[in-house]
């Protein structure tokens, strides 16, 4: 190589590497990522204190990795590499069988955070159960995809510690609160419990945990010819595929709409304005198609139903509740949802005013062990 192609190479790397920071310093930094349906992290405010403790150069990395120059393109390009080269996993995420892509949650349930709220959620469950009764408080916490689709994971797939993490939690709760949801997947693991590119689970999971819970319950115990199983999209591409930046196989929502007449209406956030539908069917004209589900997540959304019931239902939950939560319409007189991590009121002081018969805590595994505000349980 002569002298003058020496430099050449060297220039161009030169603006390979500044040019991209530069370019990324100089665009207007994106505040949310519509393919990975995520907030993204902001500049970092500078101080003395920041810097000298690195949580300055630590958030500022962060910044960078997430307001990168043409970020959602040099991820897709990283996959789609490692894809060509047999690979069987990127980031965390498996390529399994028939298309799935499924997330390890390595190393989620092995914090202190993970174990802090276990000690939680007993708390909770203690300080309240005798005011509920018995039969009148339940916790669901559903296994994730990893777990019940074990079968489909690439040979030789370490185990997660998922499993042990959801019997610690059983055993630090009493027998009639706990339900066991993997269980009844495990049932039905030959089903589409679990979307291929996303992470929750199918409306098909969610009607067979009902199925038992209703059971349980003493409600009526549906089948599915009770309702129309309605597909109302066919291009819903999840956030697992997105976190990937890839494109391809892609899955179907399919609603539960029962087929006789239920009277209900629908109210988001104290609001005086009422809804009449738990489905937001212009969601399916967006990327966060998972949203035909009450619009996506709120703080506080409250269901109330025409009916003989006097039972009124407080539903502590994540995400996974959201295709769950509309097989509840006619078995309560009112069903009001609280998403904890946008929910910041005291939540002791609605306990007491809102005259709640029954409590629903329902998540998925690694959202309950990664969520910070399960501590509001105790606010």
């Amino acid at each position: 190589m002569s002298k003058r192609q020496a430099w050449n190479t060297i220039l161009v790397f030169c603006i390979l590497i500044f040019g991209f920071t530069a370019a990324t310093l100089i665009k207007p930094p994106t505040e949310f990522s519509e393919t990975e349906n995520r907030s993204l992290a902001q500049m970092p405010k500078f101080n003395v204190d920041t810097l000298l403790s690195g949580e300055f150069e630590s958030d500022y990395e962060t910044y960078l990795t997430d307001q990168f120059v043409l970020r959602d393109a040099w991820i897709g390009l990283k996959t789609d590499v490692e894809r060509a080269a047999q690979k069987r996993e990127s980031k965390d995420i498996y390529f399994a069988e028939d298309g799935y892509l499924i997330e390890r949650h390595t190393g989620a349930f092995a914090t202190e955070l993970a174990q802090q709220n276990i000690h939680t959620l007993g708390q909770f469950v203690q300080q309240y159960q005798g005011q509920f009764g018995a039969g009148h408080m339940t916790v669901m916490v559903a296994p994730n995809a990893v777990e019940i689709l074990e079968s489909k994971l690439p040979p030789f797939a370490p185990r997660t510690d998922e499993v042990a993490y959801l019997e610690q939690l059983a055993g630090a709760l009493p027998g009639e609160v706990w339900f066991d949801t993997a269980k009844i997947l495990r049932e039905h693991d030959q089903e589409e419990l679990y979307y291929r590119t996303d992470h929750h689970w199918t409306t098909e999971a969610a009607f067979y945990v009902y199925r038992e819970w209703a059971r349980a319950q003493g409600f009526a115990v549906p089948e599915k010819e009770n309702f129309e199983i309605r597909t109302v999209t066919e291009e819903f591409e999840g956030t697992i595929q997105a976190k990937l930046g890839i494109h391809g196989r892609k899955d179907a929502i399919r609603l539960y709409l029962p087929r006789e007449d239920l009277f209900y209406t629908v109210q988001e956030n104290d609001a005086p304005e009422v809804g009449y539908s738990v489905y937001d069917y212009t969601a399916l004209d967006t990327k966060d198609k998972y949203a035909v589900y009450f619009g996506g997540n709120q703080a506080l959304i409250k269901l109330c139903m025409r009916t003989d019931s006097d039972r009124k239902l407080l539903v502590l939950k994540d995400s996974y509740a959201h295709c769950f939560v509309p097989f509840l319409l006619g078995e309560f007189k009112e069903v009001d949802m609280i998403d904890l991590r946008y929910y910041n009121q005291k939540l002791s002081e609605r306990i007491a005013r809102e005259g709640y018969t029954d409590v629903l805590f329902l998540y998925n595994a690694s959202g309950f062990a990664e969520d910070r505000s399960v501590a509001k349980l105790l606010g």
